[in-house]
């Protein structure tokens, strides 16, 4: 098992459907030890049913600075040191999700980045002393950031600059010994995803363009962020990973 013994802090778990729990799954098989974080009572208590009596949960909106250095404060105190992290946080008003992007408010567009993107620097900022040498961190994204895909609006927009993000954290973090890169996984049935007008057709066209006519799952997922995580990828630093099943060749 690659990760035996290895800390890993898993932001973002929404359901047992959601991707981070697919990448939660396959850390844990691979011999994790996982540091949970969740935005507030509500999210605590459905996290609380998925995870094991080991696993930490630790409360951290990422929307507020004071939260995260109180958050990753107490992974320092209760766990030390880390080996990983998942930054799987994102968020836009569903209004913003249909219709013309050129009707996206100004206050919903700054805050998709500020959640989306702007977050995985404030994370990696606080991570950054508990990150030993070889750990890797990886988010998620969605082909909507290369394509202008229907209804996607304003996270396509939001999932470009993480992209773009990726690349400038991976050049200084490799510095320190740490990997940074992203998830371009494809179309699934999530909690994020079904905030977007029209995703069952989003879901379907997907679908029906994999190499195999079969759609990607959380677990395939999980288990690629598993491997980027690792001491394994550290010579993949900066790079967007697709995990489609191929949907983005055609």
């Amino acid at each position: 098992m690659f990760l035996e013994g290895k800390k890993i802090v898993i932001m973002g778990v929404a359901n047992n459907k959601s991707i981070a729990w697919g990448c939660a799954k396959a850390m844990k098989d691979q011999g994790a030890t996982l540091i949970y974080t969740y935005q507030n009572e509500r999210m605590e208590k459905q996290l609380a049913k998925l995870a094991e009596p080991e696993d930490l949960l630790i409360e951290c909106d990422v929307t507020s600075d004071e939260s995260i250095r109180r958050a990753f404060g107490t992974i320092e105190a209760r766990v030390g040191k880390i080996d990983g992290l998942v930054h799987a946080i994102a968020y836009s008003k569903k209004e913003e999700l249909g219709g013309n992007v050129t009707d996206i408010s100004r206050d919903g567009y700054a805050l998709a980045q500020d959640i989306s993107a702007y977050s995985l620097l404030a994370v990696a900022k606080a991570a950054k002393p508990l990150l030993k040498k070889g750990s890797g961190i990886v988010t998620l994204t969605y082909m909507g950031s290369v394509r202008a895909i229907p209804n996607y609006n304003v996270m396509g927009i939001a999932k470009a600059a993480l992209e773009s993000t990726v690349r400038y954290l991976a050049a200084e973090m490799a510095h320190v010994g740490v990997h940074v890169n992203g998830i371009s996984a494809g179309a699934i049935k999530t909690l994020a995803v079904s905030g977007v007008s029209g995703y069952k057709d989003l879901i379907k066209e997907s679908d029906s363009r994999t190499a195999d006519g079969v759609g990607v799952t959380i677990d395939e997922v999980g288990q690629t962020a598993a491997f980027l995580v690792s001491p394994l990828a550290s010579g993949v630093i900066g790079d967007i990973v697709y995990v489609d099943k191929g949907v983005h060749l055609t």
